[in-house]
């Protein structure tokens, strides 16, 4: 039994051996262990590099190159567009309405004609005031005639003095009367007019808000059509108290602050206008100033109680080095950039950003203009990896804000 069990341990043995071989006696690789031999530990220098037996792989990037321009310091906000003025179209007499000569949402003129109402009574009682008035001017006019001829009689004792002087005080009372009928017959001019609605301002009507028809009272609070003015309109918007003594220094020298109203993707600029007042008070409660800016809005594109994000623009840094905004990176040791050498590998600059206008970002740092600077594909490299530019990256040039 002992030999038994020597014999098949041996013939186990040699199987054994046998399956580590190959055929021409040769030890066989290991496939797993050799392909994860050149594999680095992520975090460490080369992770994220694939290797082969060509070497470090490129990795594929987007490049751009900084350069030198003038960069607009501006603060972002956002903020309400409000109508300069705003006037609800009311009667102030009472009266059938009678006639519309506006349509919905169109541009008017200050003193435009836009409704009327029925004026049949108003005229009437004119024509009766123009009436009183005539006939109190004649009786007037008889006894001014009389009041002279009595004066001449008077020199010459045909009359008595009492006589003159009841003549004199006829005609001062006609007088008196006279003018009550001619302050008549101008209100009831104003009476008249009143029937005719016009526009109190140049502005946008709104919705019609009565209809033919209907009698319309001086105490009515709708009226017939609003009007808002929106050339000029106004935005109001706030920003952090810290900007305000640099923004009074700009206004008290009279040095204009344009500021740039935006569209929600805050890249298309609807309208430019010009900074015009701040408040008087500072909210406590959001430690933010509450600014007004005019815009003339000639394309009526702004529209009131509309939201818009804003740029204040408070400075300009003439001949500023910036950066694509893509290029920025940060980490434990701050900000820095990925800059392309001409060897195709890249290293790292550090960099300190500024003010950022639209895709670019002025900085200070050791970047040069011409240096191309890594903006896609920056999460993947570490310093002196090897790159291949790919594309050209350009920011779109409607990110930054420029005048209609």
């Amino acid at each position: 039994m002992a030999m038994l069990a020597l014999l098949v341990l041996a013939a186990g043995g040699a199987w054994w051996a046998l399956g580590r071989t190959s055929g021409d006696g040769a030890p066989k690789a290991d496939a797993a262990a050799s392909a994860g031999s050149g594999q680095g530990a992520p975090g460490s220098p080369g992770a994220g590099q694939n290797k082969g037996p060509g070497g470090n792989r490129p990795q594929p990037i987007s490049a751009m190159a900084a350069k030198r321009q003038d960069v607009n310091v501006t603060v972002p906000a956002i903020g309400t567009i409000t109508a300069l003025q705003t006037a609800a179209v009311r009667s102030r007499v009472d009266g059938e309405l009678f006639k519309l000569h506006f349509q919905e949402g169109s541009l008017v003129q200050q003193g435009q004609l836009l409704a009327e109402l029925d004026h049949r009574p108003y005229l009437a009682t004119l024509e009766q005031a123009k009436g009183l008035y005539e006939r109190d001017a004649a009786s007037l006019k008889n006894a001014e005639l009389d009041l002279k001829r009595y004066t001449e009689l008077v020199a010459s004792d045909s009359v008595s003095k009492q006589q003159l002087d009841t003549q004199e005080a006829l005609v001062k009372q006609l007088k008196g009367t006279v003018a009550n009928d001619k302050a008549a017959v101008d209100s009831a001019k104003v009476q008249l007019d009143y029937s005719y609605l016009n526009a109190p301002l140049s502005g946008r009507l709104g919705l019609r808000l009565i209809d033919l028809g209907n009698v319309v009272h001086a105490s009515d609070t709708t009226g017939v059509v609003s009007i808002t003015q929106t050339q000029p309109i106004s935005l109001v918007f706030s920003v952090p108290e810290i900007y305000l003594p640099q923004i009074n220094k700009k206004l008290k020298a009279k040095q204009g602050l344009p500021v740039f109203a935006l569209d929600r993707e805050q890249k298309r600029p609807l309208a430019k206008g010009q900074l015009t007042i701040t408040d008087n008070a500072i909210d406590t409660t959001t430690g933010t100033i509450k600014l007004k800016a005019l815009f003339p809005n000639k394309d009526n594109s702004l529209f009131p109680n509309q939201f818009v994000n804003v740029r204040l623009q408070i400075d300009t840094e003439k001949d500023a080095l910036v950066v694509p905004v893509n290029a920025i990176q940060r980490g434990s040791m701050g900000t820095f950039v990925y800059q392309v050498k001409e060897d195709s590998t890249v290293t790292l600059k550090k960099v300190k950003t500024r003010a950022v206008d639209g895709d670019w970002v002025s900085v200070d740092g050791d970047v040069k203009p011409g240096d191309r600077l890594v903006t896609d594909g920056a999460d993947r490299l570490r310093e002196g990896a090897k790159v291949e530019v790919i594309e050209s990256a350009r920011p779109t040039e409607s990110a930054r804000p420029k005048a209609p």
